[in-house]
């Protein structure tokens, strides 16, 4: 009878060994075909490698350096200069996104070396537009809400205004010139660029403010903001928010970098790895907002696929193994629903 029960356990071992075995043969064939799907599906194959990439990285560096060399010389034709910024303006939105596809394999080094390159870029050519081009100033169109039951901040209804923005504005790379929301408390600020796609645009130093963009940007430049909620179509390079607390941001770009942000929610869909660094209590949940035509806007702008990086968050201020103590992710039962910013009549009835 002994022996029975001790066959009988020895059987057992033996296939409960087994079923580990098989689950363990099981996750490391998922794990292989998860790196194979990821290599197949990559859309910048030839940056496969860290060499790879800095050669064409140069390469489009190079080529935008002898475009900036050339400005002076066509400086006497306005129109033609204009053209000749918003190429070069295009080619740094292309080098970015390379960046940005390419981030997920290239060491933190060589991306923080390669975002800060592509800054200086903006910044020469920020300078040269500045120096070449007469600057164009730009205005906001303020009116009053009557109806304020769709903002999603309510304890100033009664004190909100709406500002709206729309496609007339000319696209533009110059930050300091660009169009945007700046210095405002308690209003929804509304942008719609459905017809066209904007160069870049600023939000910033807004407090107790509703954002609504419609439609896709180049790039989005996001600072000082505090107790907001910030909702925005595709952006087709990338997004930089800086000192930002307590709000919430629907986004979508190419790229997504935070810095020192605390106790905020970022819903994303993005194409790359997001970066954060000195952040803090920040969470994070997939995209979700709705307009109409915001299904044409994402495909156009090639953020029609969920990629899942919302969840592959990269802190540079955390460099061990475990997991930084500085992000998480939003518990489901925390987050908001389908955002659907093109339902608020009322306040189309002022635009």
């Amino acid at each position: 009878m002994e022996d029975d029960m001790e066959k009988e356990l020895i059987s057992n071992d033996k296939e409960s060994e087994a079923a580990l075995q098989k689950k363990h043969l099981s996750m490391l064939d998922r794990l292989s075909k998860r790196q194979q799907s990821r290599s197949t599906n990559s859309t910048e194959p030839s940056t496969e490698s860290t060499s790879s990439f800095l050669t064409r990285f140069s390469q489009l560096k190079s080529s935008i350096e002898s475009h900036l060399s050339e400005s002076q010389s066509i400086s006497s034709d306005p129109s033609q200069l204009k053209q000749h910024f918003d190429k070069i303006s295009e080619s740094i939105s292309d080098l970015e996104k390379l960046v940005a596809q390419s981030s997920y394999f290239l060491p933190s080094y060589d991306v923080r070396s390669s975002l800060k390159t592509v800054s200086d870029l903006k910044r020469n050519l920020e300078n040269l537009s500045s120096e070449l081009i007469p600057k164009k100033k730009f205005s906001f169109k303020n009116k009053a809400s009557k109806k304020e039951r769709d903002s999603v901040i309510p304890e100033s209804k009664s004190k909100q205004s709406i500002v709206t923005v729309h496609d007339s504005i000319q696209s533009s790379f110059v930050v300091r010139d660009s169009p945007g929301f700046r210095n405002k408390t308690g209003e929804v600020l509304i942008g719609e660029f459905s017809e066209s796609e904007v160069g870049e645009f600023t939000i910033s130093d807004l407090d107790s403010c509703e954002v609504r963009i419609i439609g896709c940007v180049r790039a989005l430049f996001i600072h000082r903001l505090k107790n907001c909620r910030v909702y925005v179509g595709p952006v087709t390079g990338s997004i930089l928010i800086e000192e930002v607390e307590g709000c919430v941001f629907v986004i979508a770009s190419h790229q997504i970098r935070i810095h020192g942000a605390k106790g905020s929610d970022f819903y994303l869909r993005v194409r790359s790895r997001p970066i954060v660094e000195d952040c803090n209590g920040v969470r994070f949940a997939p995209y979700c907002l709705s307009y109409r035509g915001i299904e044409d806007d994402l495909r156009g702008a090639g953020l029609d696929a969920e990629t899942g990086n919302w969840a592959n968050v990269d802190d540079f201020r955390w460099l061990r193994a475990v997991q930084s103590p500085n992000w998480s992710i939003l518990p489901e039962n925390e987050r908001v629903g389908i955002v659907d910013i093109s339902k608020s009549e009322s306040m189309k009835e002022e635009i």
